[in-house]
């Protein structure tokens, strides 16, 4: 059984082990490899560290049957509103070994939840268009509301934006479960 909590300040080496895991299984081939080679758990470390501290209960982690966290997610206002969206989903990540555990709905709902408790009735969310992951959000109602193309490690990335207009509506029907 999957548990998602606000994460702690003691969650940071985990969330940092994850997040560069997940960049180079997910992003291999996408990202230019020196990028992904470079990427450093201590400074993934130092950067969880700051926004746990910087932004309590914006970020969360997803916890397996022996509580040891397999995924992590944050969450905040949208960074662009031109798009029309109050909220915005910044990262979710789950362990390559966990995915399809239902540990990334776990966490999306847990994370529309926090957005609804600020007060921001909507989200969104940027994924590259070569990550095949994408596809998660379509299964959970996300509809392409965008598209873009981002400067990233010297590259262009190709980027889509999947929308959610009524968050109330997303989890209500969690409620019954």
């Amino acid at each position: 059984m999957n548990r998602v909590r606000p994460a702690l300040m003691a969650d940071a080496p985990a969330i940092a082990r994850i997040d560069v895991e997940t960049w180079r299984a997910s992003y291999a081939g996408i990202l230019p490899d020196r990028y992904l080679v470079a990427m450093s758990e201590s400074e993934r470390r130092r950067l969880w560290t700051h926004e746990v501290a910087q932004h309590p209960g914006d970020i969360v982690v997803a916890l397996d049957a022996t509580s040891r966290v397999r995924g992590f997610g944050s969450c905040g206002a949208t960074r662009d509103t031109a798009l029309g969206f109050a909220g915005e989903v910044f990262t979710l990540y789950v362990a390559p070994d966990h995915q399809g555990s239902g540990m990334g709905r776990d966490l999306l709902l847990a994370l529309f939840a926090r957005l609804q408790r600020r007060k921001l009735g909507s989200a969104l969310v940027w994924v590259l268009r070569a990550n095949p992951s994408r596809f998660f959000y379509e299964r959970l109602g996300g509809k392409q509301v965008g598209h873009r193309r981002i400067p990233f490690a010297g590259s262009q990335i190709d980027a889509v934006a999947y929308g959610w207009p009524d968050l109330a509506a997303v989890l209500k029907p969690q409620a019954r479960i």
